[in-house]
Order: C-alpha cells, then sequence, then structure tokens
C-alpha cells in the first residue's frame, strides 16, 4: 500500500505523464495481475480506447429491481465506471444480488475484464437504501451520542459485512457533515454531532471500519451541508459562510480524512458565493475541487459527484451535458446519475467530443480514469472474480449480520440522551395514552408500560401537525391522565403541546434528530433516540421509565424554552 500512497501524492501532471508513458506491453494479464495499483492502473490506461476511458468515469443507476439491457449495453460498449443502488432497486435484498451478479458478470465478459463499482447508501439509521433483509441500525446522531470511535468502526464494519455479501463494494459513508442547522431536514440525524473535532475523530473511525469489511468508504458531503435547512435534492443551497468559518468547522472533518487516506470523497451541490465569488455549486467549482480539495487538504482518492440529476447541480440555470463536463473540468473523477443515459446523451457525446478535442480536457479525463482504476485494483482485485459476484443462495445466513444484530441493539442502549436526568425515571399514574406515529413504538411501548391506549398520528407532513389529527387527538385525551409522545419531527411536538396545554402529565420520546425538543417545558422527562428500529424504542422506552440508563450525551446544543 505505501506505493499505492506514493504514487498518489504525484501532482496531477506528473500522473498524466505517468498515465501517457506507459508502454502497452505492461497490459499483459489485465486488471487481474499482480503489481502496484498505480501502475497497474496506468497500463490498463494505455491500452484502451477512448470511449473504454471515458466509461469508467460513469456511475449509472436503473429503475426496479431488474436492470434493462440499455445498462448491460454501457458495460458491453463503453466499460462503464460503477452502478450506483438506489432505495427504488433494493427492497428485496435477493434481488439486488441477483441484479448485482448479473451486472458483474457481464463486466467481467468484456474484452478488459474490469469489474464495476457497485455503490450505495447504506449510511445507517435514517438513510438506508438497501432495506430488505439488512439491519436496522441506531444512525450517525446515536454514535454522536455515545462518543465512542469504537460504535463507528463497529457500525461501518457490520454495514459492510452486509454490503459485501450483496456484491455492493462501495457505500457512500460516512456522512460527516455537522449538524450546525440541527433543524436541516436533509442532513439532521445523519450528522454525528455540531462539534468538528469529534465527528472528525468517528468519521475517521467509520471509514477503518469500512476498510476492514472490504468496502470501499466514501465521505460527504464535501465541503459540507449541514449549515443550511435547504435539501439540494431540489434546490441550490447558498450557504453564507466565509473561508475562515468554513475551514475552522465544517472542512475539519474533510481535512482530517483526506490526511487518513480515506478512498473517496463525495460532492455536494452546494454554492458559498462569499468564498467563490459566484453561485457555482461546490462540485462544480475548479476552486473547491482542485483548488481546495486536492491542494490544500491534500486529498488523492477518487472525488465522486452527488446526483447530477439533483436541481443542486443543475439549478443555475445549467443543462445536464454542462453540468457532466463541469465536474470533469473542476477535478471530480467519478460521474453519478441517478438514471440510465441513452447511449448518444449529451453528456455523453459533449465529453468524449470533448476529449478528443482539447488536451488539457483528455488529460484531465486520463488522470480521473486512472484514479478509478487504481481504487478498483486496490479494493476489488484482492477479492478475485468470484469475491465479486453475490451468491443469493447464501443471504439467508449472512443477512442481517448475526454478529452486527448484537451490537447494533447494544449500541443503541449506549446512545439514549436525557433532556434532563432528573426528570428520570417517569412514572405516569392514571390511564396511559401513547401517541405515536410508529405501529411498532406501540409494540415496544407495551412491553414497558402494558395495557396503554394508543393514539396513531402521521408521520408527515414534519413541520406541523394535521389539524383533523390534533382534533381526533384532543378526544383521546379525555379518556386519559397522562401521555407519552413519540417525536419524529416538529409535528410530533404539536401533539405534546396540546397534551400539556390540556393540563395532562406529558413524556417525550424523541427519534432522529432531537432538535424539537427545544419547546419542551421544565419538569416533563424526556429522551433521545436516533433512529427508528425496534432496538431504539426498547432503549428509550426503558430508560424513560427507569429499567435502564441514559449512558448517552446530546450530541449538539439544544436551547430549551424551559
Amino acid at each position: 500500500m505505501k506505493s499505492l500512497r506514493r504514487a498518489r501524492s504525484l501532482p496531477a501532471i506528473a500522473l498524466a505523464a505517468l498515465v501517457l508513458s506507459s508502454s502497452a506491453a505492461t497490459v499483459s494479464g489485465g486488471f487481474w495481475a499482480p503489481g502496484d495499483p498505480e501502475e497497474r492502473a496506468a497500463a490498463l490506461l494505455a491500452d484502451m480506447s477512448d470511449e473504454e476511458i471515458l466509461g469508467q468515469l460513469f456511475m449509472l443507476a436503473y429503475p426496479g429491481d431488474s436492470p434493462p439491457e440499455l445498462l448491460y449495453a454501457w458495460i458491453r460498449q463503453r466499460g462503464l465506471g460503477g452502478v450506483k443502488i438506489f432505495g427504488w432497486n433494493a427492497e428485496d435484498t435477493t434481488k439486488v444480488a441477483e441484479a448485482v451478479a448479473a451486472l458483474q458478470k457481464a463486466a467481467l465478459a468484456t474484452k478488459r475484464g474490469i469489474p464495476l463499482l457497485i455503490a450505495t447508501d447504506q449510511e445507517g439509521g435514517w438513510i438506508r437504501h438497501v432495506k430488505g433483509r439488512t439491519s436496522q441500525t441506531p444512525g450517525n446522531m446515536a454514535i454522536g451520542a455515545s462518543g465512542r470511535p469504537y460504535d463507528a468502526y463497529w457500525t461501518a464494519y457490520y454495514i459492510g459485512r452486509e454490503l459485501d455479501a450483496l456484491g455492493i463494494n462501495m457505500n457512500f459513508a460516512p456522512t460527516v457533515d455537522l449538524a450546525t442547522r440541527p433543524k436541516s431536514p436533509i442532513i439532521g440525524p445523519r450528522a454525528f454531532s455540531a462539534d468538528p473535532e469529534s465527528s472528525a475523530a468517528l468519521g475517521i473511525a467509520y471509514y477503518r471500519g469500512s476498510r476492514a469489511a472490504g468496502v470501499i468508504a466514501t465521505a460527504k458531503h464535501y465541503p459540507g451541508h449541514g449549515d443550511t435547512e435547504l435539501d439540494s435534492h431540489g434546490t441550490l443551497p447558498l450557504i453564507g459562510v466565509n473561508e475562515a468559518t468554513l475551514w475552522a468547522r465544517e472542512l475539519v472533518p474533510f481535512r482530517a480524512l483526506a490526511a487518513e487516506g480515506v478512498p473517496a470523497m463525495m460532492s455536494g451541490h452546494i454554492a458559498f458565493p462569499r468564498i467563490s465569488g459566484d453561485q457555482l455549486p461546490a462540485s462544480l467549482s475548479k476552486r473547491f475541487m482542485t483548488d481546495y480539495l486536492r491542494g490544500r487538504l491534500g486529498f488523492r482518492g477518487v472525488a465522486v459527484t452527488d446526483d447530477l440529476m439533483m436541481a443542486g447541480a443543475t439549478g443555475p440555470g445549467l443543462a445536464l451535458s454542462d453540468a457532466f463536463l463541469l465536474a470533469v473540468e473542476a477535478g471530480n473523477d467519478l460521474l453519478e446519475a441517478s438514471r440510465i443515459l441513452a447511449l448518444d446523451d449529451a453528456a455523453w457525446t459533449k465529453l468524449l467530443a470533448a476529449y478528443r478535442a482539447r488536451p488539457a480536457f483528455r488529460a484531465r479525463v486520463r488522470e480521473a480514469a486512472c484514479r478509478v482504476l487504481a481504487l478498483k485494483l486496490e479494493y476489488l482485485r484482492p477479492k478475485g472474480k468470484a469475491g465479486l459476484v453475490p451468491d443469493a443462495a447464501r443471504l439467508p445466513s449472512r443477512l442481517p449480520d448475526p454478529e452486527g444484530e448484537a451490537f447494533f441493539r447494544g449500541q443503541a442502549y449506549r446512545a439514549v440522551s436525557a433532556l434532563d436526568a432528573g426528570d428520570l425515571p417517569w412514572t405516569p399514574r392514571g390511564r396511559l395514552l401513547v401517541a405515536a406515529p410508529f405501529t411498532e413504538f406501540f409494540v415496544a411501548a407495551e412491553a414497558v408500560f402494558p395495557g396503554a391506549s394508543t393514539f396513531k398520528f402521521s408521520y408527515r407532513p414534519e413541520l406541523a401537525a394535521l389539524p383533523a389529527e390534533l382534533t381526533a387527538f384532543e378526544r383521546a385525551l379525555m379518556r386519559a391522565d397522562a401521555v407519552l409522545v413519540c417525536v419524529a419531527s416538529e409535528a410530533g411536538m404539536d401533539f405534546y403541546e396540546r397534551a400539556r396545554s390540556l393540563g395532562k402529565k406529558v413524556a417525550v420520546v424523541s427519534v432522529f434528530s432531537p432538535a424539537p425538543l427545544a419547546r419542551c417545558k421544565a419538569g416533563d422527562a424526556a429522551v433521545a433516540v436516533y433512529g427508528s428500529s425496534r432496538a431504539c424504542f426498547d432503549a428509550g422506552l426503558e430508560a424513560l421509565a427507569g429499567q435502564e440508563a441514559a449512558m448517552g450525551r446530546l450530541p449538539l446544543t439544544i436551547p430549551l424554552a424551559r
């Protein structure tokens, strides 16, 4: 690995020269031949066609649970670099494994036999694109609440083992955005905490756990998506911080992970006009992707874009093909898209034309392809061809990971945080009403507070409760002396406040971000868990009742209205 790190420290011009000077004769043995990953990547590149080189930069997705012929055409004709598995592909883990096996077999059967990067978003907690038989985990903010790198490492390790069973070799995690805006609907409990140094330490531990499982970790969303409540899927967030603030706050985890050697980082579709002087997303900005990421942060791995079909990428009035072109010019190496492009899509034809006509762009593409190939050689070659093709018949013994299930349950208990430990235990008297948006919360509550009646309200909308549901809730309150509310958003706190206004004894179990707990009043017991798994519900309810200690600490500052 020392030679790989040494090669990655070469400046871009030297790396391009290495690629251009490699003899085609050295490619004998192809992708699977032994040798230094950077040297093998350069040798492979020297013998590849223009289309095969450019194809390594593309990571495409597909609809449904079975890849269509068009995706296989990309693999056969273009040497496609990777495939992204989204939630709409992944309700059935058996079908995921079958699809990945078919895609990898197609890639291995091509002339070059270069395998695919197969990526997904399996951060844990809130973001779990591959569902089915995979583990439900407490998530990043639970790790921040326990404050233990141990929890970050083993979370990534067990998630990685499950992904490996499915043939998924790249995880778009860890998320190291900060909870700078705790009410953010896009980051929220995906952040470890609001603290830069703690997030950096936990992010490094997460990367190491993923590496131990043989899965490529991807730190995101560079240079930091936490200081906005806008969602870059639907708009381009503008973050008004200056360079000094960004360097000392949002960039701290990314700086640490770059120094640690994280193999990939994802660029975010977020703009910093006070730093760049324009409203171009950082993902498409050479200042952020080359001058900062490669220069100041010293990052030597693969830079992958967030989905270029998000409004944050094309919001500044760009055509999709322009976004792809700018992403490469800025310094990205892997271009993610949430659908399959037509073989003659402008995003392809424009880049291929630029590759053939512009020497500087050609060198940039070759540099990017060399990084992608080296990443594959480092992480995928050791698995061997058979190790890249999942066996769906073996999934029942590997999913959920039996060791991981026990670990994640223990982690849920380590993360429970009390808003005020002096308010625990909560001992309701008389008739108890449990209100929640999750059916499984009622099952968990019955085990701790048997005989309680229940009221289910909608998970959405998130900002305010539905008036009709509040009216129905008031009727249910007439038959209750005490109320326990499961709060997953600001809307949940509307039910808490309505019960309190009617003189009921109220307690809260918060899931996901604990930011809504700022509305709690003095004397009302509240505990925070950070996910919606049964283990999280059990841990929170038992801590509320005093059956277990609330061992975690709130990972962000909550300005209480108490």
